[in-house]
């Protein structure tokens, strides 16, 4: 399987960096230890709220660029801080996906972990065609729109909807999971050093918590993809 971004989507969006994660293994446990993580996602927003975070300005900007309304789609990072900072607490769904959304948390940037077992073929970002299928975590089909940024897949799944909005429940992390390919991406001025620590973030908690040995890469215009 491989995995990379469209040469078209790199033209649009030079300043994109992207990670990726590759590792086998991965079993429902116990928790990671998640505190470091929330600790500095609190301690950032005490200063300030998540909407003047340049790693969140710039994806309003990539959002508006799509022609999508960045207040009424927002990036994951940005809707996960919003409810952090609401509620205070990070939602526990699996250890994985959990330590995903605090480091995503911590460094504001978003985070997509899918079980490559429900991935058919190659996956690719790019601008939808309009016969993709998109399954919600409620069960329901979509189609997203033509020229529409998604994660599609060589069966015509969309996994993700504009682009860093929404995963799709069909390639969700769950109990059975035990492939997975995590992927990070920014678009704000310090991406090309910030991408690397939260690639090594969620490769140390891997490591640490499942006993995998991760494989990772940085993605750029430059080296486009990855080989799971």
């Amino acid at each position: 399987m491989r995995f990379q971004h469209s040469p078209r989507l790199w033209s649009e969006h030079p300043a994109l960096v992207a990670g990726a994660v590759a590792a086998t293994g991965v079993t429902p446990g116990p928790e990671p230890d998640l505190a470091p993580y929330l600790a500095a996602a609190k301690e950032r927003l005490a200063g300030s709220p998540e909407s003047e975070f340049p790693e969140i300005q710039a994806w309003r900007r990539t959002f508006a660029a799509m022609g999508l309304k960045p207040t009424q789609y927002r990036c994951a990072s940005e809707a996960l801080l919003r409810r952090f900072r609401k509620e205070g607490v990070l939602p526990r769904l699996h250890p994985l996906v959990d330590l995903c959304n605090a480091v995503s948390l911590a460094y504001a940037i978003p985070v997509a972990a899918l079980d490559v077992s429900r991935i058919t073929g190659d996956l690719e970002v790019r601008h939808a065609t309009g016969d993709e299928t998109y399954l919600t975590f409620g069960g329901d089909t979509e189609h997203p729109a033509p020229d529409e940024i998604v994660y599609a897949d060589a069966g015509g799944h969309a996994h993700a909807r504009r682009w860093t909005n929404r995963q799709s429940g069909l390639s969700a992390v769950r109990a059975e999971t035990a492939d997975v390919l995590i992927v990070t991406e920014a678009v704000h001025g310090t991406a090309a050093a910030d991408v690397p620590r939260v690639v090594e973030a969620i490769a140390a908690g891997l490591g640490a918590h499942w006993a995998a040995s991760p494989r990772t890469a940085i993605l750029t215009a430059a080296v486009p993809r990855f080989d799971l």
